[in-house]
């Protein structure tokens, strides 16, 4: 692995030693085990940044590119929906810097995230900002990117699962079928329809008929749902809202369109939580597929 060598000795176990040999070179691919000394595509550079899409939430979903590179930092900058787990696993020296956003309250910031990116890696340190999902979907991911080109610093992108997928998927929700969607379209709630900085079009999300991807949307669903329907979206469209998806504490709520605003205060879901509109969220998993 990346010039080392690495044997087992078991004491007349071949078996026994092959396996363990195995997983400890495992390790080292995934970074679980942390080898400082190496080298190759995955070497952390001097001064530099590295985009890093931890994935939905659990701390296994992201990739091993991400996982590599955070074995490496020097500075770790982190939100509040990346994968905190890992943190746990970085050596005492890495700096952490929590640039939390949470939803609907204090935040850190761009400008000021853009900058502590930035000074570290001037700094000769290599800098991981650990993102939640993709950097590139919702994560102001470029952003950061176009700041640290602006001020010279070098720039590592590795994509994450997004959420926007992912959480449907664990919730045995496709955003896709055959037969039954053929597009499926991922929006951000964050402003409501109405609203004046919405770039949403609101009313040709109505007239679709496969699925939507509501993403930071749960406060403002009742609005969202009534514009649907407003716009031509059957108010019997199955629904699908994930709670914490991939996590051990995740919740699903499954209901209408018209009905799902009321189901998800019933039940008291909180962000963070992605919505799923369309017949998609209404098919069972012993569900045979039909048509082309």
């Amino acid at each position: 692995h990346d010039g080392l060598l690495v044997g087992v000795l078991s004491g007349g176990s071949p078996r026994r030693s092959s396996a363990v040999r195995d997983g400890v070179l495992d390790a080292l691919r995934t970074a679980v085990v942390a080898d400082p000394g190496s080298g190759g595509h995955d070497a952390a550079p001097t001064g530099g940044v590295a985009l890093v899409g931890g994935g939905p939430g659990d701390p296994e979903l992201i990739t091993v590119r991400g996982r590599r590179l955070l074995a490496r930092a020097d500075v770790v900058v982190v939100d509040r929906l990346a994968p905190r787990e890992l943190l746990d696993e970085l050596p005492p020296h890495v700096r952490v810097v929590d640039a939390a956003k949470i939803p609907y309250g204090r935040a850190a910031a761009q400008d000021v995230i853009n900058r502590t990116l930035i000074e570290h890696a001037r700094a000769g340190r290599f800098v991981v900002r650990l993102k939640g999902g993709d950097p590139y979907v919702f994560g102001r991911g470029f952003e950061e990117l176009q700041a640290c080109a602006e001020a010279g610093v070098p720039v590592t992108v590795v994509p994450g699962v997004t959420s926007a997928f992912s959480v449907p998927a664990v919730a045995d929700v496709p955003v896709t079928h055959r037969g039954v969607a053929h597009e499926v379209v991922v929006v951000s709630g964050h402003v409501p329809p109405g609203d004046e900085r919405s770039l949403v079009d609101w009313d040709a999300l109505g007239r679709l008929s496969g699925t939507i991807v509501v993403l930071m949307g749960l406060e403002r669903l009742d609005r969202i749902a009534d514009t649907l329907v407003a716009a031509g979206r059957a108010p019997e469209t199955p629904v699908a809202v994930v709670q914490e998806g991939t996590m051990r504490t995740q919740r699903v709520v499954r209901s209408t369109l018209g009905q799902v605003a009321r189901a998800v205060a019933e039940a008291g879901i909180r962000p963070p939580a992605i919505t799923v509109v369309g017949p998609v969220a209404g098919l069972a998993a012993d569900a045979s597929p039909s048509g082309g």
